[in-house]
């Protein structure tokens, strides 16, 4: 081993072990002590809005030296607005319930004890991401609130905004009092890092990555630590033929162009055969007046003469783009078999005015959102009324959908006696 692997392992392993540390203190702290912390963060990164600037500046002038996109550039840049908008995260997390130390389901049994069930931190949140650096102050103020310490690894191309976002949430801990290695953002650009960070079970709980799939893939596969993720958003909607038309339209073209780029943008239409010349030719107007390009199944393409056929690859694609794949089936069955074949199990929504048929695919449909006579954009932490949110998850354990501060805690069975012994 080199000597620079020899003091990165030494560095990753310092931040693990202070990053236990703290989260042993954050989980006995005081809903009031997160709460002063949080908004001692937010008044300092108002504080210190120059030097944001400043610092991004330089992240934005390497970028484009680099080549970077405008697009990526975009993401990177703290404008005063982005600043705006992360303080005010931090202040509306300050207003969230604590759900640490909450108990619920306390039930006496036979012998006179009382079992219930206590939340509790995970422990050491490990969080991966790229480009935006306001993620660091959401991150932050997410695992603060409930109770945990965060190791985060931005990407290199946000390294100065990230370091010093990092050096306000450190500053506002210490303020209220707490440690300030409860948030520690990793100081080195070096991408063995990462593979440390993922690797050191000892010292991270839990793994939670934000960016592209070939970030959540290679994380996922070295992971030594649960790791909390998904990798597609490949939604659907089904227009059953029982649906109310006008409902079907709004609802279906929201879903595709609200916005393109997100994880939970519609990307395949499923429609019954029974509406689908009711449906497609006013909404083929729609999406081609916004540029949408439409890849269809035979039907469609016969329907609709601006669509292309769509090929077996369409069906496994996350277009995250301006292109809408659809196919005409013949009913509920084959929606479901063909959601149930292709999606990534992120969110799905039926149309429908057949209330037998909506609990059907509530319940036959396998995603980690389900919904019926609503657009797929609504899968969201703050639609959902958690607040915020730190990812989505499309895993079966622990946490499904989107992670808010509860997401991010776990719960141990806690029993109340008084004096009982088992005969």
């Amino acid at each position: 081993m080199s000597e620079t692997s020899l003091d990165l392992s030494k560095y990753m392993n310092c931040v693990g072990q202070q990053a236990r540390a703290a989260s042993r203190a954050l989980a006995r702290a005081s809903t009031a002590a997160k709460n002063n912390a949080l908004t001692a963060i937010a008044a300092d990164l108002d504080n210190h809005r120059a030097q944001l600037i400043s610092e991004n500046s330089k992240d934005l002038e390497a970028g484009a030296a680099k080549g970077l996109d405008t697009a990526l550039l975009d993401r990177l840049e703290l404008t005063p607005a982005r600043i705006d908008s992360m303080i005010e995260g931090l202040q509306q997390i300050a207003t969230l319930p604590d759900p640490v130390g909450e108990i619920t389901d306390l039930k006496y049994r036979p012998s006179g004890i009382q079992v219930g069930r206590m939340r509790m931190p995970l422990g050491v949140v490990g969080i991966i991401y790229e480009s935006r650096p306001n993620v660091t102050a959401d991150a932050a103020a997410l695992c603060l609130k409930s109770g945990n310490a965060c190791v985060l690894r931005g990407g290199s191309e946000a390294f100065h905004s990230n370091q010093a976002i990092a050096a306000s949430v450190q500053r506002g801990l210490e303020q209220a009092g707490l440690p300030a290695d409860a948030v520690q953002v990793i100081a080195t650009t070096d991408r063995a890092a990462v593979g440390a960070l993922i690797t050191m079970p000892d010292y991270v709980d839990v793994i939670i990555p934000r960016g592209g799939k070939g970030l959540i893939e290679r994380i996922s596969s070295e992971a030594r630590v649960p790791v909390i993720k998904h990798l597609d958003g490949i939604c659907h909607i089904y227009i059953d033929d029982e649906a109310d038309l006008e409902k079907a339209l709004q609802v279906s073209f929201n879903a595709k162009t609200q916005r393109y780029g997100t994880c939970n943008t519609l990307e395949t239409l499923l429609v019954a055969e029974g509406i689908a010349e009711a449906v497609l030719p006013e909404l083929g107007g729609m999406l081609q007046e916004k540029g949408v390009e439409i890849r269809g199944c035979a039907t469609t393409c016969r329907t609709l003469p601006n669509a292309v056929a769509a090929t077996d690859e369409d069906w496994d694609t996350e277009y995250l783009a301006p292109i809408l794949a659809i196919r005409v089936v013949k009913d509920l069955d084959e929606a479901i078999d063909h959601i149930n074949r292709h999606s990534s199990q992120h969110t799905e929504s039926i149309i429908t005015e057949n209330y037998t048929r909506a609990r059907r695919f509530l319940r036959e449909v396998d995603s980690s959102s389900v919904m019926v006579n609503a657009s797929t954009r609504f899968a969201d932490g703050f639609e959902y009324g958690l607040g915020a949110e730190i990812g989505i998850s499309t895993d079966k354990f622990h946490a499904r959908g989107p992670v808010g501060l509860e997401g991010l805690t776990s719960v141990k069975y806690i029993v109340l006696g008084d004096g009982q012994i088992r005969q």
